[in-house]
């Protein structure tokens, strides 16, 4: 297994892949951004074991970028939400589908869309809305199954 750590690396990029450079995590945050937020709609999504959920869950809480609330008494159950540190992986995320969209989609298209809430445009390379130019963040859109998507 390789590092977690890359001491010898003074390196933003380095640094940052301390906490987001393991394929879950993405994914977890993939599915944040889609606003799954319950440990159980995270495991279905993802189908990844759970001692591993867990520990991405847990290691995201604790670098801040998601929090968890509780939404339930009793028992106490908690989602997980992305806090303003995370919100601003948005344009990262984006850019990083749109780039598997262009390399690695199947014949049938990609297997997700997301548009602009207001108007249904698509989210351009600028995160803007392709039909009404509006600068798009993620509270401002929403995914839905696209052309290559498994039914």
């Amino acid at each position: 297994m390789l590092p977690r750590t890359y001491e010898n690396q003074v390196c933003s990029v380095a640094r940052a892949l301390e906490v987001l450079g393991d394929r879950w995590t993405l994914l977890v945050l993939r599915d944040a951004f889609s606003r799954v937020r319950r440990f159980e709609d995270f495991q279905r999504s993802l189908g990844v074991a759970r001692n591993v959920l867990t520990d991405r869950l847990s290691r995201l809480v604790d670098e801040g970028i998601l929090k968890r609330v509780p939404y339930q008494e009793r028992p106490v159950r908690f989602e997980y939400r992305l806090t303003e540190k995370g919100r601003e992986l948005w344009p990262v995320m984006m850019p990083l589908m749109q780039w598997g969209d262009r390399h690695y989609t199947e014949p049938g298209g990609p297997p997700v869309v997301v548009r602009h809430r207001d108007c249904g445009g698509e989210v351009t390379g600028h995160l803007s809305c392709s039909k009404c130019g509006a600068e798009l963040g993620p509270f401002d859109v929403e995914a839905t199954a696209g052309p290559g998507a498994v039914h």
